[in-house]
């Protein structure tokens, strides 16, 4: 079954210059590089370093990403904050400039009950005039979107999808069972180390940050699962374990970052600039 919304979803990096600002140049350079790859760009994701990139930027590096989008690439663009109003000017301001789809985690100030999780998507879906998935990481928000919740609102018409990254192999097999055949609402796994595992319990697509420095290795996981070849999957899934490990061992997520910053700096595709509060690898 071909859905709307499938494949490998790469959370990209924000390449920024020394100002601040979105590198306009190093975007199209990334979303190209993707494109060959047959991978599509989530801009303003966790990788992304969303929740400290200011309205301004975060709309030039939405509209550079779309502007340099390929032929059969979707531009899916994150949405972050606590602010409800804003987050639905800033969803229909994403899918005007031609974001694909618009993804967005929980507001994570306060925790929320699963009525005012469910309340807040439901809002989200009814005010954007565009695609909208659910985005469930607990490592940033400290909440999970229960399973119940995920179920009441997979019937909205505007709600496409949910990019799930907790580590439960249980809740993993058990969303990919109940909407894999499901045509209007996908599910992407976001543990990347459970890329090829997902893919071959039925995942719709994979959103994995390594595929920032070796989109190519994907493209061939992505291929090998697509033609069955399990042995092939995981190969190429330990592989990219092994680069993984590179930048995320015995690092926080924002150290983490830096360094998948510098190592693509090394490949010439961006910048070594961080965001404040976080600080490049020096």
């Amino acid at each position: 079954m071909q859905k709307r919304f499938s494949g490998v979803v790469v959370p990209m990096i924000t390449p920024l210059n020394k100002d601040y600002t979105v590198d306009v140049t190093a975007v199209e350079r990334i979303v190209t590089l993707f494109a060959e790859n047959g991978i599509h760009p989530l801009v303003l994701g966790t990788t992304g370093e969303c929740s400290s990139i200011n309205e301004l930027e975060s709309l030039r590096l939405v509209e550079a990403a779309v502007k340099a989008k390929g032929e059969n690439q979707n531009i899916y663009a994150g949405l972050v904050g606590n602010q409800v109003g804003d987050l639905i000017i800033r969803g229909n301001q994403y899918i005007n400039l031609g974001a694909d789809c618009v993804v967005a985690t929980l507001p994570s100030y306060y925790g929320l009950t699963p009525k005012q999780m469910a309340h807040f998507y439901k809002t989200l879906a009814d005010k954007i005039h565009g695609p909208l998935m659910m985005y469930n990481i607990k490592a940033t928000t400290q909440m999970t979107i229960p399973l119940e919740v995920v179920t009441e609102l997979s019937s909205h018409p505007n709600i496409w999808g949910l990019k799930d990254s907790e580590r439960d192999i249980e809740r993993m097999e058990f969303l990919i069972k109940t909407y894999k055949n499901n045509p209007e609402f996908s599910y992407f796994c976001g543990w990347g180390a459970q890329s090829a595992g997902s893919l071959k319990f039925g995942a719709d697509g994979i959103v994995p940050s390594t595929g920032n420095y070796v989109p190519e290795m994907y493209k061939k996981l992505y291929a090998a699962a697509l033609n069955e070849d399990w042995k092939i999957c995981d190969t190429w899934q330990n592989e990219t374990d092994i680069v993984a490990q590179q930048y995320q061992k015995d690092k926080t997520l924002g150290e983490s970052l830096a360094v998948l910053k510098s190592l693509m700096h090394k490949k010439e595709l961006c910048n070594k600039t961080m965001m404040p509060p976080l600080t490049e690898v020096e």
